[in-house]
């Protein structure tokens, strides 16, 4: 069973301290959601756990498993299996979902032969439009396009670790699945 362990992360953006001493375990199979006001720093932990460099840790840990995160650049993090997805997801100008998951394949060394039907099956399973397929990652995409391409993404890259979707303003919802093929988180 995976087990993030946060203990007494504080952490600061641009000079001011967001985060002041954050504890929490969660284990795979979990649903914890955190809520809070704007600014009240649940983007800012999920930014921190993805290791967005404009954000400093300025004190406590994070584990995953047997595994110091802090101490692992964001490529490391997500070949563990951290994912996040954040109300804006960024536009990939040039690449499509499937070329985009036939990296993430490629990169843990998953037999990406198949991953086109899979990409299909899963926008499918979320009514994600087939044409959108054809296009650049979240280009042109609607707010609920760009959720549902997210959640692809997550199924497809089964994520040992929480994944971090945040839903509406004033909520982020942390998901620990552990997807296997074709599940649904």
């Amino acid at each position: 069973m995976a087990v993030l362990t946060i203990d007494e992360l504080t952490a600061r953006v641009r000079g001011t301290d967001i985060l002041k001493g954050v504890s929490l375990q969660i284990r795979s199979g979990e649903v914890d959601v955190l809520m809070g006001p704007n600014g009240s720093g649940k983007s800012t932990l999920a930014h921190v756990l993805m290791g967005n460099p404009a954000y400093e840790v300025t004190g406590g840990s994070v584990t995953f498993d047997d595994h110091d995160v802090l101490s692992l650049d964001p490529a490391e993090r997500a070949q563990l299996g951290l994912f996040a997805a954040l109300q804006y997801p960024n536009e990939l100008p040039g690449v499509t979902l499937t070329e985009l998951m036939t990296t993430v394949y490629q990169e843990r060394g998953w037999d990406s032969a198949d991953i086109d039907s899979a990409v299909r099956s899963e926008a499918a399973a979320v009514n994600l439009r087939g044409d959108l397929l054809d296009r650049s990652v979240n280009v042109g995409f609607s707010g609920g396009e760009k959720k549902r391409a997210e959640t692809v993404q997550l199924v497809l890259s089964r994520p040992a670790s929480p994944s971090w979707t945040k839903l509406t303003r004033g909520s982020t919802s942390m998901l620990c699945p552990t997807c296997p093929l074709g599940s649904k988180p």
